[in-house]
């Protein structure tokens, strides 16, 4: 999977997202979502909010997906 197919798989889950997608090795992934649908959901639950999007692609297709997630506000700081 390349870093445009993944962030239109995001996008796709959360289309109120603000979605980059970055790679070195087309094997391991950074993602940077911004999305207000990130309110008021701990680290862990926005985790599981983006990995739904990939189900058991994520560990096969894509390797390694590291994710900085945040809302609208927190990204502003």
């Amino acid at each position: 999977m390349d870093p445009t197919e993944i962030e239109q798989r995001i996008v796709q889950a959360m289309p109120d997202a603000r979605v980059t997608v970055l790679t070195d090795d087309q094997v391991h992934f950074t993602a940077r979502i911004v999305s207000p649908s990130f309110e008021g959901k701990s680290r862990i639950q926005r985790h599981r909010q983006v990995h739904a999007a990939f189900g058991t692609e994520l560990g096969r297709e894509i390797h390694a997906l590291s994710l900085d997630l945040k809302t609208p506000a927190e990204a502003e700081v």
